[in-house]
């Protein structure tokens, strides 16, 4: 275990960098398959089952009405946006720079990509079995 002051001066004992890097990458695995693979399922369900109207999202409201090929290209650029912030987040860290805040930051980005990524199936649920949004 590595030994870094945090931003208040504090002494944090952190796994090595590289069974953190791993454990992050997991985490990001695990978000953008809620987010993404989820999502398009659930939402192409949706839109099956209580059709394109009760789609909040307008963006995918609009995909949802084209092509397959846009709807998974448009999804595939969403991984990897998400993927080369994380990135850039991961390689701000790691340079140690800011201590402790860059990992926090770091943190509540894989954090909110999970909690996005489980809004967004409930509320597909919630389509499907009210046939209303929660938004």
């Amino acid at each position: 275990m590595e030994r870094i002051p945090d931003v208040y001066g504090a002494v944090l004992l952190e796994p090595s960098s590289e069974r953190r890097r791993e454990e992050y990458w997991d985490w990001v695995a695990v978000s953008l398959f809620l987010l993404v693979t989820v999502d398009l399922l659930t939402s192409m369900y949706a839109a099956e089952a209580v059709g394109l109207a009760h789609e909040s999202n307008p963006v995918m409201a609009y995909l949802l009405s084209q092509s397959l090929i846009l709807v998974i290209a448009a999804h595939i650029i969403v991984v990897l946006v998400a993927v080369v912030l994380f990135y850039g987040l991961h390689a701000v860290a790691q340079a140690g720079s800011r201590g402790g805040v860059a990992w926090l930051c770091l943190e509540a980005y894989l954090g909110l990509l999970v909690v996005a990524g489980l809004f967004v199936f409930a509320n597909n649920l919630s389509v499907i079995v009210l046939g209303d949004s929660l938004l």
